[in-house]
């Protein structure tokens, strides 16, 4: 495992109740690495983090390390199955009728 993905696991492990649903996958492509990072449903709060700051400064010291590495490395959390976002789009018309 590569020390970008290393690090990501370790801290995100830490941070949520269920580190045994941690998962990370790693890519590279023209634009660099992409860090993919699955988490249990219930944890998702705990690493987005009030107003998105757990991810920034996740994706943050994932670049530092990756200058290490001399490497541009992207973060992308995937949205859980049964996550609790309300992922049903609606059509103007439905929103107004609900009202």
């Amino acid at each position: 495992m590569e020390p970008d993905q290393t690090f990501l696991e370790y801290a995100v492990k830490a941070l949520v109740d269920h580190p045994e649903s941690v998962e990370t996958t790693r890519t590279i492509d023209q634009m660099g690495v992409l860090l993919t990072l699955t988490v249990h449903p219930d944890d998702m709060g705990k690493i987005i983090g009030k107003s998105g700051k757990t991810a920034e400064a996740l994706r943050i010291l994932l670049r530092v390390v990756g200058m290490k590495g001399n490497a541009r490395v992207n973060l992308k959390i995937n949205e859980p199955v049964g996550g609790k976002r309300d992922t049903e789009s609606k059509t103007v018309d439905q929103v107004v009728e609900e009202l």
